[in-house]
């Protein structure tokens, strides 16, 4: 039961590298993790009782979801949308629901060449829904995750642990939500809008803003299109890399902009808005920087905002 001091060695936790945090702001963090399984490792090794181990191997035996371990989730499909994103499902046991709060995050683990990496990933599928939940990630040619997504398959194991974060949302509080989304920053935004339009008394008006390159690399466009039937719900496109609204189809060359999204567009968005919006960011640290700057000088104060 005691052990050598050269079993006791091998069993202490080693500190994480910089790659196995995500930057998502979690808690707990990986490296609060870390301190945690430290500070367990040494009131075993006092009481020279391994056992006092168990509850700290950072995984989960079972399927629920957890803050502090990864759980082991199996991977029902791969689904490439455009060049370098994917959406990917995932089951859950026994038809059962992560209950996950509007736009929270889960952290992906992945093991490269035999470094461990750690990345941040909003579920664009419902809260509530059962029996599975749905990410969409960017790869990226250098990235060390994008290597290891690169060779999931049907059937492959991933481990994940969460949620954290989200946006305290509730039906009715802000009379219209502007949501200003640069590629992938649309995932938490989906879960909001379909929150929205599931509840019939929730009769918040929404203007969702997607920036992308082009058209090609517009994602889930029949889920947007979808929603942007709802009485309530518009969404505009800005396309940075196309050239011309005449290449569109016709039915997105009303509502979409060509070139960036600058202050005179978010100016001009604002004035279209039906009442005054409260607005939701989501997209690199460049765009958000962008997008405040812009909001401030159109009027929008700071408590009027959240950053994703």
């Amino acid at each position: 039961m005691s052990g050598s001091e050269e079993e006791w060695r091998a069993l202490k936790p080693r500190e994480p590298s910089p790659s196995q945090c995500c930057g998502g702001g979690c808690q707990p963090c990986v490296y609060d993790v870390y301190e945690q399984q430290l500070a367990r490792w040494e009131r075993a090794r006092a009481a020279r009782d391994k056992g006092l181990l168990v509850e700290g191997r950072g995984e989960s035996g079972n399927s629920e979801l957890s803050p502090d371990a990864f759980t082991a989730f199996s991977l029902s499909w791969v689904r490439q949308l455009t060049e370098d994103t994917y959406q990917c499902r995932f089951e859950l046991p026994g038809n059962g629901s992560l209950r996950l709060g509007l736009g929270q995050h889960l952290v992906l683990r992945g093991v490269v060449n035999g470094l461990e990496v750690q990345r941040a990933y909003t579920p664009i599928s419902p809260g509530n829904a059962e029996g599975y939940f749905e990410v969409l990630i960017k790869c990226y040619e250098a990235g060390l995750m994008s290597q290891y997504i690169k060779t999931w398959k049907e059937g492959d194991t991933a481990f994940w642990r969460g949620p954290f974060g989200g946006f305290p949302y509730r039906p009715n509080k802000h009379g219209e939500l502007l949501m200003l989304a640069s590629g992938t920053g649309l995932a938490p935004m989906l879960p909001i809008l379909q929150s929205i339009t599931d509840d019939e008394e929730d009769e918040t008006f929404v203007t969702l803003v997607g920036c992308f390159c082009t058209f090609e690399k517009i994602y889930l466009k029949p889920l947007l299109q979808d929603l942007a039937r709802y009485w309530n719900i518009r969404i505009f496109y800005v396309l940075s890399q196309e050239t011309s609204k005449e290449n569109l189809p016709w039915s997105y060359q009303e509502n979409t902009y060509i070139g960036r999204l600058n202050e005179d567009l978010i100016r001009t968005v604002i004035n279209s808005c039906r009442r005054k919006p409260f607005v939701l960011i989501c997209g690199s640290s460049a765009f958000t920087e962008d997008m405040n700057r812009y909001l401030k000088a159109a009027g929008i104060e700071e408590d009027s905002c959240f950053v994703f």
